[in-house]
């Protein structure tokens, strides 16, 4: 394979890093980056990212025509192409270099690129289908759904949305199919066992919250070990005999529930055959399913359900976590997983095409049409009335979104009766109920048109002499 070297001077985007970029953080946190899988950072400009890796004992290698061209190019399993794209001024050269990567790729590609949100950071004049700034340097800021597209025609493989900017392109289908259920299904978290009785214990655990028995190979290796002696009736048995038989229930309950969702999310990016789902998936189909063809059909429905206002606008009322107002549902991360199976699926499909920001506390789901915002309220625990840093949406009939940043704003978005974006059970719940309590008592929310900023929030509180002392509604001191 011939490669020339890129033609502009673009080692002048290259910056130095002190930590790990935002989309190979993304890809650890993803675990498509993980010990034992080689790491080639194509394009790796000062080599941040390479350096950060090798310290997490990743085995990781950087090319860069500038500062790297020395490194011999050898097929790596994950490839990393770190806002590369959008600083290739030639769109011939932009299509080969991903094609390139995607070529050296054996197991996915990472690929990630700039927004058209930034073009507000970056100052310059039109230049083919970018800007060319003061530095004469380049740049190709794209949509969101844009950089997915253009990932795909030239992969030619279906891609996933890991964030907004960075989209994985995998070479097996198996591989992006166990991605998706990894962000849906919930890996089993083994409790740890030194002997046969606690490896029992951790199968009973594993039984009552997936409905199911394992199969050996969902074992890790090392409680395998401690059961090896045992037959497999005897295990069945002693399992038997010692789970709980309304959490066996209410885990088959659950596991049938993701299932769907599931394969629903999978229908909605592209769905494949039975075999190809990952194994823990295929298992449990064969437990709470007559076939892979029922799935399939309840899956399809669902799929269908998210097209009816009247059935969304149901399932939002039937909701017990989030705080429902006339234009939609607003529910805290925390309690997403606890929404009806049809709005989980709502957030899931707008995550799956647009991607989730890394930061987030609030998903708002709108009533009707179908677009999801993912609202930024970094200090929603410590602050009895957090304000907005940011938020992002996807509109899932255009799958175009947009971004607001709410950082230097003066007069910021804040919350109110915090608890009710909380699932009821959710240990934070009573103290907010009580100082929303104090809130009411004390007539600030008398004009809920003026509070919703910070500036008339603070106007309310000097009106009823009133301030805050942490979660606390004191009285205002007098001068």
């Amino acid at each position: 394979m011939t490669r020339q070297a890129w033609s502009s001077d673009r080692r002048l985007t290259a910056i130095g890093r002190a930590s790990l970029s935002v989309p190979a953080r993304q890809a650890l946190i993803d675990k498509q980056v993980v010990q034992g899988r080689t790491v080639l950072d194509y394009g790796c400009g000062r080599g941040g990212d390479v350096r950060a890796l090798r310290q997490l004992d990743c085995r990781a290698v950087g090319w860069d025509p500038f500062y790297q061209a020395d490194t011999k190019l050898e097929p790596a399993d994950v490839v990393l192409l770190t806002y590369v794209l959008n600083v290739i001024e030639d769109p011939h050269e932009r299509r080969k270099t991903l094609k390139e990567a995607w070529d050296l790729a054996g197991t996915v590609l990472v690929a990630s690129a700039r927004l058209t949100w930034e073009k507000s950071k970056v100052r310059g004049e039109a230049f083919g289908d970018g800007l060319l700034t003061s530095r004469q340097t380049f740049q190709h800021l794209f949509g969101v759904s844009e950089l997915r597209t253009y990932v795909e025609e030239v992969t030619g493989v279906r891609t996933v949305a890991a964030a907004p900017g960075i989209v994985y392109a995998f070479k097996d289908d198996r591989a992006r199919l166990g991605y998706l259920a990894s962000r849906i299904v919930p890996d089993a978290e083994w409790l740890s066992s030194e002997d046969t009785t606690s490896a029992i214990a951790a199968v009973v655990d594993y039984v009552e919250r997936r409905g199911r028995l394992p199969r050996m190979e969902e074992v890790p290796q090392s409680m395998g070990a401690l059961l090896g002696h045992l037959r497999a009736n005897e295990v069945r048995r002693l399992v038997r005999d010692s789970a709980n038989a309304s959490k066996v229930e209410q885990g088959g309950k659950q596991t049938t529930l993701n299932t769907l969702l599931f394969l629903a999310v999978e229908l909605f990016n592209g769905r494949g055959p039975f075999n190809s789902l990952p194994l823990s998936v295929q298992l449990d189909v064969r437990a709470f399913f007559t076939s892979y063809k029922e799935a399939c059909q309840r899956s399809d429905r669902l799929l269908l359900k998210l097209r009816d206002d009247t059935y969304i606008r149901g399932a939002m009322h039937a909701s017990a976590v989030g705080k429902l107002t006339p234009t939609a549902m607003y529910v805290h991360q925390r309690a997403v997983d606890r929404l009806p199976t049809v709005l989980r699926l709502y957030e899931h499909c707008a995550s799956i095409a647009a991607g989730r920001p890394q930061s987030w506390t609030l998903a708002k789901l709108r009533h009707q049409g179908r677009a999801v915002s993912w609202l930024d309220y970094p200090d929603f625990d410590a602050d009895p009335h957090p304000r907005c840093q940011s938020s992002y949406q996807v509109d899932l009939r255009t799958l175009e979104t947009s971004h607001a940043s709410y950082a230097n704003s003066e007069n910021r978005p804040l919350l109110h009766r915090k608890h009710e974006f909380l699932a009821p059970d959710d240990p934070d719940v009573e103290r907010y109920k009580r100082l929303t309590a104090a809130e009411v008592k004390a007539g600030l929310y008398e004009h809920p048109h003026l509070i919703g900023t910070e500036n008339g929030w603070e106007s309310e509180l000097v009106r009823c002499g009133r301030s805050l002392r942490g979660h606390r509604l004191v009285r205002r001191a007098e001068g």
